[in-house]
This record gives structure tokens, C-alpha cells and sequence, in this order.
């Protein structure tokens, strides 16, 4: 399996220790709108943020000093995410199992136990009025060797619509990806106040997504969408997976991408909640890599992505590692996140039937597992 592309470099707006401040919308005939994001950072920083100004790094910010030391990479491959509450989030390090508190640029407010960073939140969020959350969410979860980051293009086009977005991160390649389901089942656990609470999965993310599913629910889930999900498992991972510069690399959750009647992929429920499915392909029989049986998007091959029982599937003519910021998937995201389709046209509709044999392996029920 092919190591995916590296992150995008850190935004201008962040070079040289100036935290980014959120700008309102503008759309036609001059109305303006703030994403739930843009309004959260607004009053974070306060009186620095009107007008577009910018607060340097280290100056007080509404009864909050944020010093350069404090600056974190975000925690990409050894922190998980527990706790959400808007812009911030408490990580534990998956080594360590000790816990930070991070703001919405990565600067660690509190470090220590759990309880000592939930207090320190409660603090912040005291000084700064915050209010609790309202509304719908959406958790955005990446695939393995990624981050959070690499789901921004779509992060920033939810919010745009109004979405509460919570980017889950977890260490990929240090885990499994049940272990990795109980961090997710704790970030969302966390989510007081939103409803319902949607997903957009990219890659293992959607597997990560499904090993929840197994042991949880959530009576708020809403709707989920996949993208590129080797829901059949990645022929790459079943090429490589003895090899150990490949298992170095990818860690046990990658060994699990192998497909296989045994493995942990044929064990996965099928959500029972409205899901749609996004593929890249090439568009021609062989696709993008000949290591791929047909069509593929470089990675994973469409007929891997595809589950029985989704309300709605397309292929987009694009690579894996850039499936979320294409114009055209982010448009179909939206699109069925609201309307449980992906075209607009109500007719074109092109759901994965599910046979009876399949009609068993669904994720418990409300009425059967309790909202966790």
C-alpha cells in the first residue's frame, strides 16, 4: 500500500507565531455570514479580531496568555482525541496516556491528567463566555498516515453551511483499528448539545467509523459518508502486509487493511443509518495503478469501496489522497449530508442494494443498544 501524500504546509496566516483569526463570509449583495468556527475564534480572541485584525502569539487573548512554547505539531501520530468542546480538544498520547488540552491552533493550554485539563477547559470556557454547543456536527476522520489537516478543504465548506466540525485525530499507524473506535467513541461521547451528529470518512477512517459501530451507538448519529473506504479490504495492504518495512511503516492497523473472509474488515457492521459512498477512480479498466485489479483511485480499487446497503454511490475522476478537496466530492458531501443524495437531480440515484444474507451484519439498532 502507498504511503498517501504529505500534509499541507501551515497557512500564511500562521507563519511566524500569528494565530489565524476566522473572517466573515462575503456573499451576494453584501450580507455577510460567520462560520460556527469563525464566530468561536472571533470571541477567543476578542477585541484583536474585529475588524480582521490579527493577535500576535503570546499576547494576552480575553484572559488567555498563549506563549510560542506552547505551540504542538497537534498531535498527529501519537495523540488521540477525547474530548471536543468547539475549537478546543484534549488529546491523550497513546504512549505516555497522559492528556494536553489544545485551542483551535494547537497551543497547549494544560498538560497532565484528564481532570486536570477538563478543569482548565472549564476555566477557558468561564472567561470566555462560551456558550454550550447547539446544533448539527460533523466528525471528520482521515485515513491512516494522515491527519486531521488533510480534511480542511472540507472542514471549511461544512462550516460554511453551519456545521459544528469536530476533526477526530488518532495515531494510525500506532494502533488497531478497534483501539482506535474507543477513542472515537470517547470524542463523541463529548459532543453535549449537538444533534445530529454526521460523518465524512476518508479511507481507514470509514473502517475506524465501522469498528465503532460494532460496540456503540449513538441515537444522533445521522447521515455518513465515505470516501475511498476499502470497505472489502485494500489489495495493496494484502500484497505487503508481510513485509516489514511495510508493517514498520503502517503499523497494525495497516496488517488489518488486508481483506480476507477472516479478517477484521469481513467483521465490520454495515451502518444502519442513510450512507453514501464516493470512489476515485481513473474512469477506464485497469485505473490509475496496475497493482490494483480495475478501476482504482491509485490506493483502493471502486468495487472495494462499494457496501451493500448505501443509499447512494458515485466514482470522481481523482486520486485518494486528494478525494477531500476535490470540488465535486465536496459538493456531493453537502449535498447528501442534507438531502441523502449526491446529484441533484432526485431521480439519479444510484444506491447499493443489500442482499438478504447481508441483512444481518447491520450496526445495533437505537431500540437495541443504548445511546452511548
Amino acid at each position: 500500500m502507498q504511503a498517501e501524500s504529505s500534509e499541507p504546509l501551515e497557512s500564511s496566516e500562521n507563519a511566524g507565531g500569528v494565530s489565524r483569526v476566522g473572517r466573515p463570509e462575503q456573499r451576494s449583495g453584501g450580507e455577510t455570514t460567520e462560520s460556527p468556527r469563525s464566530a468561536d475564534r472571533r470571541q477567543l480572541l476578542g477585541p484583536a479580531a474585529s475588524g480582521g485584525g490579527e493577535s500576535p502569539a503570546g499576547g494576552p487573548i480575553e484572559g488567555v496568555v498563549r506563549y510560542p512554547f506552547q505551540k504542538t505539531l497537534g498531535g498527529r501520530q501519537f495523540w488521540a482525541d477525547v474530548y471536543f468542546f468547539r475549537d478546543w480538544r484534549i488529546q491523550q498520547n497513546v504512549l505516555t496516556k497522559h492528556y494536553r488540552l489544545l485551542d483551535g491552533d494547537d497551543y497547549r493550554h494544560a498538560w497532565g491528567s484528564f481532570e486536570e485539563c477538563k478543569r482548565k477547559l472549564e476555566e477557558i470556557r468561564r472567561k470566555l463566555r462560551l456558550p454550550p454547543m447547539r446544533g448539527p456536527g460533523v466528525i471528520l476522520i482521515h485515513g491512516i498516515l494522515r491527519s486531521s489537516k488533510s480534511m480542511r478543504p472540507l472542514r471549511a465548506a461544512l462550516e460554511k453551511e453551519g456545521y459544528l466540525t469536530f476533526p477526530f485525530d488518532y495515531p494510525s499507524s500506532q494502533l488497531t483499528i478497534e483501539e482506535a473506535a474507543e477513542y472515537l467513541h470517547r470524542a463523541i461521547q463529548s459532543l453535549d448539545g449537538v444533534s445530529p451528529i454526521h460523518f465524512v470518512v476518508h479511507s481507514m477512517g470509514g473502517l475506524v467509523l465501522r469498528a465503532y459501530l460494532m460496540k456503540h451507538r449513538d441515537r444522533r448519529i445521522g447521515r455518513i459518508v465515505m470516501l475511498g473506504v476499502p470497505n472489502r479490504g485494500a489489495v495493496l495492504a494484502d500484497k505487503l502486509k508481510g513485509l516489514a518495512l511495510y508493517r514498520a511503516l503502517f503499523g497494525p492497523a495497516g496488517v488489518q487493511l488486508a481483506g480476507g473472509k477472516t479478517g477484521l474488515i469481513a467483521k465490520l457492521p454495515i451502518p444502519d443509518v442513510p450512507f453514501g459512498i464516493i470512489a476515485g477512480a481513473r474512469g477506464t479498466a485497469n485505473g490509475y495503478n496496475p497493482l490494483v485489479p480495475g478501476d482504482d483511485d491509485g490506493t483502493v480499487s471502486v468495487e472495494s469501496t462499494k457496501l451493500p446497503g448505501a443509499a447512494d454511490f458515485a466514482t470522481v475522476k481523482c486520486l485518494h489522497s486528494f478525494l477531500m478537496s476535490n470540488p465535486t466530492v465536496i459538493e456531493y458531501v453537502l449535498r447528501f449530508l442534507k438531502e441523502g443524495r449526491f446529484r441533484p437531480d432526485p431521480q439519479d440515484v444510484h444506491p447499493i442494494p443489500r442482499s438478504k444474507a447481508e441483512g444481518g451484519s447491520t450496526a445495533p439498532s437505537s431500540a437495541s443498544a443504548a445511546s452511548d
